[in-house]
């Protein structure tokens, strides 16, 4: 039995929940998110209150419970609050600029590197640091692993990106005898 599945899920005001033949679409002040969700779940939305149950018990459907729960919550702080992802980028003549609708990155390659921006997202770029935010939790968290993994921490001296809260472990490197 999931206890995140079992609790209720509360439906703040100004945001509207409604689901057509297992599609939940989810709209507030920020935007509008739709996922479909498959039928072993069954999702009732009743005034303020959205219920998850469960018809048929097995492992799959155990397993989906709890998980369902964390999307819509996540679906429904994401059009009201937002989420928000801040990289920093570590390393002497390591840049990084917004033009338009481009990331352009000066990573020590002999070429800049440029990544498209989803649409859905904002980037904002302040000498080291990198906001990335925006309305949908997976785009979020999707972009900005894309980002760090063109150019991840190295141990020794720490250069590239990493996450604000992200500790990097580091090694000590060459003693000298």
């Amino acid at each position: 039995m999931s206890r995140i599945g079992k609790k209720g899920i509360i439906i703040p005001e100004k945001t509207e929940v409604s689901i057509n033949s297992g599609v939940l679409s989810v709209k507030g002040p920020k935007g509008s998110l739709e996922r479909n969700f498959r039928s072993d779940i069954s999702i009732v939305v009743e005034g303020k209150n959205i219920a998850l149950s469960v018809p048929k018990e097995n492992k799959q459907t155990k397993a989906l419970w709890g998980t369902y729960a964390s999307h819509i919550k996540n679906m429904i702080k994401g059009v009201n609050e937002g989420f928000e992802k801040k990289l920093i980028l570590e390393g002497v003549g390591y840049k990084s600029q917004v033009n338009n609708n481009k990331l352009v990155l000066a990573l020590g390659f002999s070429h800049p590197v440029e990544v498209a921006i989803p649409e859905g997202l904002s980037v904002k770029s302040e000498k080291n640091l990198l906001t990335i935010s925006g309305f949908d939790k997976e785009l979020v968290g999707s972009f900005s692993a894309k980002i760090r993994s063109l150019k991840k921490p190295e141990p020794y001296k720490g250069k590239g990106f990493h996450y604000h809260d992200e500790i990097i472990r580091r090694k000590q490197g060459k003693k000298s005898v």
